[in-house]
């Protein structure tokens, strides 16, 4: 299995703002406890494009997990956007349309992909604004949240939902910006073979992470030092130093980078059985499902 050195965790955030509070990057190198990366004032979306280049240029072995969904739900109904003549063929198209669409549009957010009038469909924007083919219920779901859903793994959001706390469409899309923009610069599992050494980039949930490390389901955030020492314990993993503030999204960056190092060695979460080679391409998978 390849061995990799450094991990870290990318908590992202979909708000249009330059440098929204949400974005949190933590790393874990072969010893010691895991450490925010905090830039002055805050993090941006160009921020962290521009730190991913440099480490391809380094070609360290890192392995980055991002909390965001790399791509759309395409399975269920053959297409990602079902009745529009343009829909692309798989995820990497998807992110070259939607990168092309909100060329414009600045920190890589996407409300001219959301204004489209064939992509607004397919979205729910508001309570009162749902797109003709959003669908009913919590919306269309890509097969690895279908399958956690139904194995009690996460309770996974559908990214054609733009509303409420838990809303996940936003942030995936400008993720899917930011991987276009990367040009290949950085291998994507599982959309890309895993090579020999240097980065490699991933889906991750952070809520998996906190379940791991024994935080219970619907309670996962955690906001305080003690929360925090308790999870880090339970991965076997040293406290860091002190933090100016405790938010979850430090706190989840923290905590997940410190299991991606305990789980990355396992065979079994690169190779899931439920994952097929058209699921691969075409809508990703979350690593450490299975």
């Amino acid at each position: 299995m390849r061995h990799f050195s450094h991990f870290a965790c990318v908590d992202w955030s979909g708000a249009r703002s330059e440098r929204p509070n949400g974005i949190a990057v933590a790393m874990i190198g072969p010893e010691g406890p895991p450490s925010l990366l905090s830039p002055q004032p805050r993090w941006s979306r160009a921020d962290i494009l521009a730190w991913l280049l440099r480490l391809a240029e380094t070609g360290q072995d890192i392995l980055i997990g991002f909390d965001l969904s790399m791509s759309l739900p395409f399975v269920d109904q053959g297409a990602y956007f079902p009745e529009w003549q343009h829909s692309p063929a798989d995820a990497k198209s998807l992110w070259n349309m939607v990168d092309r669409l909100c060329s414009d549009d600045p920190h890589l957010s996407v409300p001219s992909f959301l204004n489209h009038p064939e992509a607004r469909r397919h979205f729910r924007h508001s309570r009162d604004h749902v797109g003709d083919l959003f669908g009913t219920g919590v919306g269309r779901l890509r097969e690895v949240e279908r399958y956690q859903r139904e194995t009690k793994q996460a309770n996974s959001a559908s990214c054609f939902n733009l509303v409420g706390a838990a809303q996940v469409g936003k942030s995936s899309l400008t993720g899917m910006r930011l991987l276009h923009q990367l040009r290949g610069a950085i291998p994507v599992w599982p959309f890309d073979p895993v090579p020999d050494r240097g980065p490699v980039i991933i889906e991750i949930y952070t809520t998996v992470a906190a379940l791991a490390a024994g935080l219970p389901k619907g309670r996962s955030k955690v906001r305080d030092r003690g929360g925090l020492e308790d999870a880090l314990a339970e991965l076997d993993t040293a406290l860091p130093a002190p933090l100016r503030h405790y938010d979850d999204h430090s706190t989840d960056a923290l905590i997940t980078a410190a299991w991606m190092k305990r789980t990355a060695p396992a065979q079994a979460l690169w190779t899931p059985p439920a994952m097929t080679a058209e699921i691969a391409q075409k809508e990703g998978w979350t690593f450490g499902v299975v």
